[in-house]
């Protein structure tokens, strides 16, 4: 749901605005990722890897830091937007207003959804996701009757719909976001927050650094152009961010189950995710030409067209990742997983770039879809080198729930020392 409320806002703004608006747009949409990753690392990355499945009581007191957290870097992020906003000028002016002012509430609202997942409520993400999207409608068919329709107030609506949805998140969760615990929460996590908080920024920075590129080399149009092709792979990105919410629990409960399997299920969620990238970018290379390109996009589909076939390589390449990614986050090794999206997203940036001066857009997403296989080489790489080291943590746990079996414990001052050492792995 909440896919496709963006999906359906960023179609929207693609068909009523031109390309230059709308890559003024895009620039600010990127942003807000980049304050939405920075977001989950300090907050729902910790909560989702050490408090899925726990009690009620455990839950709520976890939550009501995890959401202070989320607001508070709500607040921070949306002052950085406001100050650029200041220094910029134009339609892109106008984009950064409304996410300063929206932000605080766009980065809570998604910690509630992702806190209900921690417990295993999916129905109550779903429903305040659906808040977001039926406030949000309303909103869009005033801006059209009253002529608004422009950059600033369709990224305000959209960020003041979710505001709606994040005050509603309260009252689902009987839970009231505490700031004051947000210090807390991000010390007694910081051993996997400061890390997720690297990983995702690194990420998702090398894509807004890259649409900051492209629109220093080729100008916003080509901005609107990459955007636009994003936008064409919503349907899947709604597959692909769904199942990211529930992989991470389950794969923590996998592994609590049956380690061994751990593996497996992060190859069958690599894979399949791929499959589907591939199904859903061969669908469209066939059907946009026969219309659906008109229906979607308007007049942006012809230059977007010559995109789909990289972008979804390079999506293809992500979603590989995402499963050895996945393996890492349950198995909280966070300085792996941060290894490698530091080197994946290093190599984005300029193979990106390269591609830009060589070959316009198209070559943009060529070089993205390089560097995309090359995180995914990289993820895997790591994943077994995790999987090795938790398998002497296993041997150990082993030998303690033997303890009734005659085991002798002769190498219990040894072990208590390793854990020591290591409470990162422990």
């Amino acid at each position: 749901m909440s896919s496709l409320t963006n999906y359906a806002v960023v179609l929207y703004i693609a068909r009523s605005l031109g390309a230059k608006q709308f890559g003024a747009f895009s620039l600010a949409y990127v942003t807000y990722g980049f304050a939405l990753n920075a977001s989950r690392g300090l907050s729902t990355d910790s909560l989702m890897v050490r408090f899925s499945g726990t009690d009620l009581r455990t839950w709520r007191r976890a939550v009501a830091s995890c959401t202070g957290t989320a607001t508070l870097v709500g607040l921070a992020t949306g002052a950085c937007a406001l100050v650029a906003a200041a220094l910029l000028h134009g339609t892109a002016k106008l984009g950064f207003l409304a996410l300063g002012l929206t932000l605080p509430g766009l980065l809570l609202q998604d910690s509630w959804r992702y806190s209900f997942f921690a417990l295993g409520r999916g129905s109550q993400a779903l429903l305040n996701d659906m808040v977001w999207g039926l406030t949000l409608l309303p909103a869009l068919a005033l801006l059209q009757r009253t002529h608004h329709v422009d950059v600033f107030w369709c990224v305000f609506a959209w960020g003041a719909a979710a505001g709606v949805a994040a005050v509603v998140g309260p009252w689902q969760a009987r839970v009231v976001p505490g700031l004051a615990g947000a210090q807390g929460w991000m010390s007694r996590h910081r051993d996997l927050g400061l890390r997720y908080l690297a990983e995702n920024t690194t990420n998702s920075g090398s894509v807004q650094l890259r649409a900051y590129g492209v629109g220093f080399i080729l100008g916003l149009a080509a901005v609107g152009y990459v955007q636009a092709a994003s936008t064409l792979m919503g349907p899947f990105m709604v597959i692909f961010f769904g199942l990211g919410l529930v992989t991470v629990p389950e794969a923590a409960r996998v592994l609590r189950r049956s380690p061994r399997q751990l593996p497996r299920f992060c190859q069958v969620i690599g894979g399949a995710l791929a499959a589907a990238a591939f199904i859903w970018g061969a669908a469209l290379l066939v059907a946009l030409p026969q219309g659906l390109g008109d229906l979607l996009l308007g007049p942006l589909w012809r230059p977007t067209y010559p995109l789909i076939l990289p972008l979804t390589i390079s999506l293809m390449g992500g979603c590989v990742s995402a499963g050895a990614g996945t393996g890492l986050h349950a198995l909280a090794a966070a300085r792996r997983s941060l290894l490698a999206t530091v080197i994946a997203a290093a190599s984005l940036v300029p193979c990106a770039l390269v591609g830009a001066v060589a070959g316009g857009a198209v070559g943009t997403m060529w070089g993205s879809a390089a560097a995309g296989w090359i995180g995914a080489l990289l993820f895997w790489w790591q994943l077994r080198a995790a999987l090795k080291e938790s398998g002497r943590v296993y041997g150990r746990h082993r030998l303690l729930s033997n303890r009734h079996r005659g085991v002798k414990w002769a190498s219990f001052p040894r072990w208590a020392a390793w854990l020591h050492r290591h409470p990162d792995r422990s």
